[in-house]
């Protein structure tokens, strides 16, 4: 008895059709290197976006502890005796600004600002309606993160005078 081994004339289809997997489980494997890489790419700018902002804002609690600091130097610098305060406060202030810290110190007649500014009255003036008539603190920013706003007062509109029929006085 002998035995042939006979191949079935299918066996050509069934090497393409193996051959059509095979390249299918390819692409579908570089499809997921690629993934895999781009979500890696991903991963370490977000770990570089993170290390820069922590780097960048390491010093905002040190800085908003300051703060009060600043504040009590300047009300002294103001009263009678400013004989070494004057020296420290512009030391300090000098570090403040080392540590990239400045000043929110808007101007009367300057736009008020709700991302720097924190309007504390609604003030009758002359002046544009939204626009600052003093400040009644300064406020202060890390590069460009602001820390504290600037307490100040906002003009609105006058009610005219000249509207209310009783302060008019007749001439007969």
């Amino acid at each position: 008895m002998q035995e042939e081994t006979v191949q079935p004339q299918s066996e050509p289809k069934s090497l393409e059709a193996l051959l059509a997997e095979a390249q299918a489980k390819i692409e579908q494997q570089r499809d997921s290197m690629m993934r895999a890489v781009a979500d890696a790419e991903n991963a370490r700018k977000r770990a570089q976006a993170e290390a820069t902002n922590a780097q960048k804002y390491a010093l905002e609690r040190f800085a908003e502890g300051l703060l009060p600091v600043v504040d009590s130097l300047e009300a002294a610098v103001k009263s009678a005796d400013t004989s070494g305060v004057e020296l420290t406060l512009k030391q300090l202030k000098g570090a403040l600004e080392k540590s990239s810290v400045r000043e929110i110190d808007p101007k009367p007649g300057e736009r008020f600002d709700p991302y720097r500014h924190q309007a504390m009255a609604a003030v009758p003036s002359e002046a544009e309606p939204n626009t600052i008539v003093a400040v009644m603190q300064k406020g202060y920013a890390l590069h460009d993160r602001v820390l504290r706003p600037a307490l100040v007062s906002v003009a609105k509109t006058l009610e005219k005078a000249a509207e209310n029929p009783t302060s008019s006085t007749d001439s007969n």
